[in-house]
This record gives structure tokens, C-alpha cells and sequence, in this order.
């Protein structure tokens, strides 16, 4: 049913630093662009993303339902359509069902750690409007696992609607590598009944030494590991969770290769590429461009889209690829289904763009 242009505008929604429209309304988003660019990076994207959900709640943004589209089954699980948000946005399961209505196939949420942690010291969150880019070095700041299970358990897009949702794990910032399988282990175990799929990230650059764990025995070892318990969680609730592993574009080939085969070899069941890059040269020269932290947006466009093509060349079809960083519109998520990605997930878009950009993306995939 189409809205008038009123309706749409009592329908403010958020991601992270910006206002959007549910109808996605790319006029009056630009309008209202510079006044949200105007505030602090991280105060920005708190209150819009309250301001979304206080327009769920008040009836004003529809069902936590996905936009109709092209349904892909990955990993075990049918999509109503491939494109998602990543994980980042929604780092404590808040504002699940206020995103959800917004029309995406499935949402990811977290990073969450075992232990509440504040992340790194602000300001760790900045925009590059030049290059439509942003970097953050938050450091995995959330509540714990504690409190998103409660989250949860208020949440009706999975339990009501079966909506497809995500969870993210890492590790506490003061667990040593050498014990970051536990606290995979612990995110694993308390998660695995409240998500369809569970993705392992071990690709953030802002917790130092997470990004060894994506190389050779380090590797083998946790996905091992993991794998092993999600065959014992299997067994014991009687269903089974795909894991999903995020890895960082900053890979040589031959780091590609070598984890493609260890994917392989344990049998991970999907991929997400990629996280964001330690790369800032094309944004070295603007406002923020040498702030420390991982890059995203437009200048990660074209490297994200080599990795997947180079992961997909190394699995085939035998690891279904969920692919982000820097779809700022419905070309760059075909080039990424093109590339060989199953699926597609948005966030950095969504700041330059507008929600807009979700049906337009669900459009051009169809």
C-alpha cells in the first residue's frame, strides 16, 4: 500500500548518524542530512536509533517484516530477501524490531563479549563526507551477554515473525588471544538458542591482536573448537545454528587461500566479507582521514568485492559468501552478488544514502 508523502514524514527512523524514512524518501533525507551531520558521530546515532523506536512503538513505521523480494536459501535458511544489516549498528539487540521494519531479509546484531565493556575512549567515531566514508574505533562497546539476552526476550522479529537474525561474538578486550576461545565458547553457548546463525568475528582492528586469529593454527584451532561445541549444542536442543565466520579485506592471496582451506577443512558454514580496512590512503588527505580505526564506505567498495571474488574462486559453492563494505547503492550490491556473494548487508551506505537504499537494493537483486 503506498503512503502519502505526510505519512512518510512522521516515520523517522536512524542508522547510526543519520534520520531515514521507512518509504525511503532520498529527497527529504538530503535535506535533513546536514542538520544530523551537524552533531557529534556517536551522539547522532544514539538518538536517532531511539528515534526509530519510539516510531515503532508508536505505530508509525509497520511490522518488523522484510521488504518482499528474491528469497535465497543460505546456509540452511531461506531468506525472504538477500539484503541484511550488518552487524555494528545494533550492538546490543535494542532496536531490533524498530530496524526490522524498516525491510531487511535479516538483521545481524553485536558485536557482543561475554562481559559488559565500555570500548575504546571517546571520540571513536567519525565521518569522511568527502569520500562518503566513516571510521570508528569503537573496540567492541556493549552490555554483555547478560543484558542482550534480555534484549531478546522482548524482541518479536525472530519469535513472532521468524525473522532471520544474526548474533556476532568476540572477545573481551582483556582476554588474552591465548583464551579467546572461551569466550567464543560462552557467546556460542548462550546465544545459539535466540539466533539463526552466529557469526565469529575475528576481524575487528580495534581489539588489539583479534586479527591474528584469522591465520593459520590460531585459526584452526578456534574454528575447531567451536565447531565441536556447536555439534554438542546441536545434539542437546535438537536443532542446528549455522556459524559464520567475518574476516578483514586487508588479506594477501595467500592469506586467502590459506583460510579458504581451513574453512574447508573444519567446515564453517558461511562466510561474511569483509569488516572494515586499516587502508586510509584514500582518505588521507580529508578531515579525520588519519584517525586511528577501521575504514569503511566508498573507499572499501572495490577491495571488499575483490576479496569475495578471490574467497569465492577458493570455495566454490561449498561456503555461501554474505557480502559488505561499501555498498553505497544498488550497483555496488550486484557487483557483490556478481562477485560471488550469496547475500548482501548494508551500513555505511545507509548514512550517505538513506533507508532508501534497502528497497532499492532488494529491487535491484530480484
Amino acid at each position: 500500500m503506498h503512503q502519502s508523502r505526510a505519512a512518510r514524514l512522521l516515520q523517522p527512523a536512524t542508522f547510526g548518524i543519520i534520520p531515514v524514512f521507512s518509504n525511503g524518501d532520498f529527497f527529504v533525507y538530503q535535506l535533513l542530512r546536514p542538520l544530523l551531520f551537524s552533531l557529534p558521530a556517536e551522539s547522532s546515532h544514539y538518538l536517532s536509533l531511539r528515534t526509530l523506536k519510539l516510531g515503532y512503538k508508536l505505530g508509525l513505521t509497520g511490522k518488523p517484516l522484510a521488504l518482499p523480494g528474491q528469497p535465497a536459501k543460505v546456509m540452511g535458511l531461506t531468506f525472504p530477501n538477500p539484503v541484511g544489516l550488518a552487524a555494528g549498528l545494533d550492538k546490543n539487540g535494542e532496536f531490533i524490531d524498530a530496524l526490522a521494519a524498516l525491510g531487511f531479509g535479516f538483521i545481524e546484531i553485536g558485536t557482543i563479549t561475554p562481559r559488559p565493556q565500555p570500548g575504546n575512549p571517546v571520540p571513536r567515531l567519525f565521518r569522511l563526507p568527502g569520500a562518503q566514508a566513516i571510521i570508528n574505533r569503537m573496540g567492541f562497546n556493549n552490555h554483555g551477554l547478560d543484558y542482550l539476552l534480555g534484549q531478546l526476550e522482548k524482541a518479536q522479529f525472530r519469535r513472532e515473525y521468524q525473522g532471520i537474525l544474526g548474533i556476532n561474538i568476540g572477545k573481551n578486550f582483556d582476554t588474552p588471544v591465548t583464551r579467546a576461545a572461551d569466550d567464543y565458547v560462552a557467546g556460542l553457548q548462550r546465544v545459539y538458542t535466540d539466533a539463526s546463525y552466529i557469526t565469529i568475528n575475528i576481524s575487528s582492528p580495534n581489539t588489539p591482536g583479534l586479527r591474528s586469529l584469522q591465520y593459520g593454527d590460531e585459526l584452526q584451532t578456534l574454528l575447531s573448537t567451536l565447531k565441536q561445541e556447536q555439534a554438542r549444542l546441536a545434539d542437546q536442543h535438537g536443532h542446528y545454528v549455522p556459524l559464520a565466520v567475518k574476516v578483514a579485506p586487508d588479506l594477501e592471496d595467500s592469506d586467502i587461500a590459506d583460510m579458504a582451506k581451513i574453512f574447508l577443512e573444519t567446515g564453517i558454514d558461511g562466510l561474511i566479507a569483509t569488516n572494515t580496512t586499516l587502508d586510509k590512503t584514500a582518505v588521507a588527505s580529508l578531515a579525520h582521514g588519519q584517525e586511528q580505526g577501521g575504514l569503511s564506505g566508498q573507499p572499501l567498495t572495490t577491495r571488499a568485492t575483490t576479496v569475495i571474488r578471490a574467497f569465492h574462486a577458493a570455495l566454490g559453492d561449498t561456503i555461501p559468501i554474505i557480502g559488505v563494505g561499501g555498498i553505497m547503492n544498488p550497483q555496488d550490491a550486484q557487483e557483490k552478488r556478481d562477485a560471488g556473494a550469496s547475500l548482501v548487508q548494508l551500513y555505511s551506505g545507509l548514512v550517505y544514502t538513506g533507508p532508501g537504499l534497502v528497497h532499492a537494493c532488494v529491487q535491484a537483486l530480484r
